[in-house]
């Protein structure tokens, strides 16, 4: 069998053709890869590479407090790039080291008591679900998951049904790890504010590939990673905190940034989001992020998730015809994640197979989102997750490699930089 659909997807798409080649021809990877693990780490454009670089040049040359100096307008601007991604103003922003630190910050601000609820999702991730129990066990409040309903997705009418005045949290993960599902952050949201409780999104996967407003969404809090679907560098994050929550957390951990020491035996947490972060920052990552938010603010958000949504939707469908593929992906809105399953063979060995063409994807295990993997009898999966840089040829790389896996084919040699569109250089 032989895949190729070329054409297609792109005209159905919310960028052009040339619009994939300019993107592809602005990120170096795409010359040795087919790069399907942007819901692990995207591939950076070269802008967001040379604003790292050329940060980390500057303080080798001139020390790192100084390089820092003199670029404070360029990293206080990343403040009014990430407000503008996400629909907030600036003061409600800050920056941090990744998503999990973002997430801590906020989940662990709470102040908890005994018999308080914490409402979740039955596609919760692991660290998130963890952070739960242990406040459980300290503090005397009760974690209780939301069951879904017939699409696989958070039941909101059963969410409202479980709600009352105990409800001290109720916490989702937008775009679950596995699965594919794009939970209804907006009704949650509703839902959430009748009942008077706080709401944390996890929008780790979702913001870069989605067009996220926390206005619209009405969440009090909202964690991302860069290295994800913004195509940011790693070790970089954000916290969205509404402003008028901000009294209703108190900082799991403060310095002389996040407050000022006003006598010898009193302080004053600083009145933004920044009481969040901490006065040592990576500066390099920090500039790449910024640059990655633009690029993608660049794009535009809606376009992007057109692209991201019909490749996913195209490879979805596809990967489903082979013989003995199961896709496993759930929800009524889709988004860039597609998972599957091949009968007879691991994940792990698809994912070798992939590699040794040049194609990265990942695997989802049973310990990252326990309850829904348990819940669904699956203890690994495949995660093939595109972006708007990939390829209808990448996709048909991928679906040969996956049927090859089928047919027990052994690997082919290496298609590093297969998918470039007619006219661009493979390299």
């Amino acid at each position: 069998m032989t895949y190729t659909r070329a054409g297609q997807i792109v005209a159905q798409g919310g960028l052009t053709l040339s619009d994939v080649a300019r993107a592809r021809a602005d990120t170096p990877g795409c010359a040795k890869v087919a790069h399907f693990n942007n819901a692990g780490a995207s591939l950076m454009p070269r802008q967001v590479l040379d604003a790292s670089v050329r940060h980390l040049h500057l303080e080798a040359e001139t020390g790192g407090y100084e390089a820092a100096a003199q670029a404070s307008v360029q990293i206080d601007a990343v403040y009014d790039s990430a407000a503008r991604l996400l629909g907030c103003d600036r003061d409600e922003i800050a920056l941090v080291d990744n998503a999990t630190r973002a997430w801590d910050m906020a989940f662990y601000g709470i102040r908890f008591r005994p018999g308080d609820r914490i409402l979740t999702s039955m596609a919760e991730y692991a660290s998130n679900f963890i952070a739960y129990l242990q406040v459980a066990e300290r503090t005397g409040a009760r974690v209780e998951v939301v069951p879904d309903d017939e699409h696989g997705q958070l039941s909101v009418d059963a969410l409202r049904a479980m709600t009352d005045e105990r409800v001290r949290l109720v916490s989702m993960t937008h775009v679950p790890t596995n699965g594919g599902l794009v939970n209804p952050a907006v009704e949650v949201g509703r839902v959430a504010r009748e009942a008077g409780a706080l709401y944390l999104l996890d929008a780790c996967q979702s913001v870069g590939q989605l067009a996220v407003d926390v206005r619209e969404i009405g969440c009090d809090m909202l964690s991302t990673t860069g290295r994800k679907y913004l195509r940011g560098p790693r070790g970089t994050g954000l916290l969205y905190v509404r402003r008028e929550v901000l009294d209703r957390l108190d900082p799991p951990t403060l310095d002389l940034h996040a407050a000022t020491w006003t006598a010898a035996d009193r302080y004053e947490i600083r009145p933004d989001a920044r009481r969040f972060e901490t006065w040592e920052a990576n500066y390099a990552a920090r500039l790449g992020l910024g640059a990655a938010i633009d690029h993608a603010l660049g794009w535009g958000l809606p376009r992007i998730q057109a692209r991201v949504t019909r490749l996913a939707a195209a490879l979805r469908e596809q990967l489903a015809e082979i013989p003995g593929v199961t896709v496993r992906d759930r929800g009524v809105r889709r988004c860039g994640i597609t998972t599957f399953t091949l009968d007879g063979v691991p994940a792990p060995d698809i994912k070798a197979a992939l590699a040794a063409r040049g194609i990265n994807v990942s695997v989802s295990r049973t310990a990252s989102t326990r309850l829904d993997m348990d819940g669904r009898g699956l203890e690994e999966l495949v995660r093939a997750s595109v972006h708007y840089y990939n390829t209808e040829e990448e996709i048909a790389a991928l679906l040969q490699a996956v049927h090859d896996c089928a047919r027990s084919e052994p690997a082919a040699p290496s298609v590093a930089g297969a998918g470039a569109p007619a006219g661009v250089s493979r390299r």
